[in-house]
């Protein structure tokens, strides 16, 4: 099914860009992650949208949805995220939800499945982002990253500086260089790609956001929020993921409330978008066994 172009929701005043896909069936709502957009879900809810209702929504700050002023007009953390997807549940879907979501998306389905449990049927968490940079974390690192991270953060918190640095990574050579780190198999890393990741960092307020990001030590990690959930879980792992090791991401499994723990031969950070043909049929199968 070919999908047609994105549509808008008003959260708070900001417009939200969003997509949909499906007229019956169960609903999803996928979550994107850091410097993504609801694209990167395309070849998901496109599949899924013959048996399915499929929402993918940008989180407020990337994509094509506003870019409010940060500390000034809103928090970017995991849980203003999460109360964005709760609203969107209610306002757009109008009825409980399977959760999807990748890197820091699975961060934000996981919070918004613990504050609002009546809103979720399951969730499903694609390469978590295991938040290594976190303060709670960063005694486990070795000296010199600690000080490496702790020496950006307070440099990238002058203005000006941050946003230099922004300029040289908000270039399509660099993010296809990024996407490479990232990617395992190179061949899905396309021109298309490139530009939905490109062309939102070139908006008004994009550099300020990845800098309030960049600077968010705090928060939940996920096995804050596993051992709270209360609805069933399936985590996905592209085994080849350079930024988020599945031998870490394997103690997520521990937890009574995980069902399964699948990895994926041969897949990178991205598995929706980088091998739909293995994330696709388990995500299907697992909306129909609930």
């Amino acid at each position: 099914m070919s999908l047609q172009e994105s549509k808008t929701w008003y959260w708070q005043g900001f417009p939200i860009l969003y997509q949909s896909a499906g007229e019956m069936g169960p609903p999803i709502v996928f979550v994107h992650g850091f410097g993504a957009c609801w694209q990167h879900w395309e070849k998901n809810i496109s599949f899924l949208g013959k048996s399915c209702r499929c929402y993918a929504l940008d989180l407020i700050g990337f994509g094509g949805s506003a870019k409010p002023e940060p500390k000034v007009e809103i928090e970017y953390n995991f849980e203003t995220w999460a109360a964005q997807i709760l609203d969107f549940i209610k306002q757009i879907v109008g009825e409980p939800v399977f959760l999807v979501g990748n890197s820091i998306g699975a961060i934000v389905v996981l919070q918004a499945a613990v504050q609002e449990p009546e809103l979720c049927k399951a969730v499903a968490i694609l390469n978590c982002s295991l938040r290594l940079l976190h303060e709670r974390k960063r005694a486990s690192l070795p000296w010199y990253r600690q000080i490496g991270a702790s020496f950006l953060q307070k440099i990238l918190s002058n203005k000006t500086i941050g946003h230099l640095f922004f300029a040289q990574l908000a270039k399509p050579q660099v993010i296809r260089n990024i996407l490479k780190q990232a990617y395992h198999r190179e061949e899905s890393i396309t021109d298309e790609l490139v530009e939905l990741l490109y062309s939102p960092s070139q908006d008004s307020g994009a550099a300020d956001v990845f800098l309030a990001f960049t600077g968010y030590s705090q928060g939940p990690l996920a096995e804050d929020l596993i051992p709270l959930l209360k609805r069933p879980l399936i985590i996905l792992w592209g085994d080849k993921d350079p930024w988020e090791p599945i031998e870490l991401g394997r103690s997520l499994a521990n937890y009574p409330i995980v069902e399964k723990f699948i990895p994926l031969e041969n897949v990178g950070h991205c598995p929706q978008d980088e091998a739909p043909e293995l994330v696709n049929p388990l995500l299907l199968e697992w909306v129909t066994n609930h």
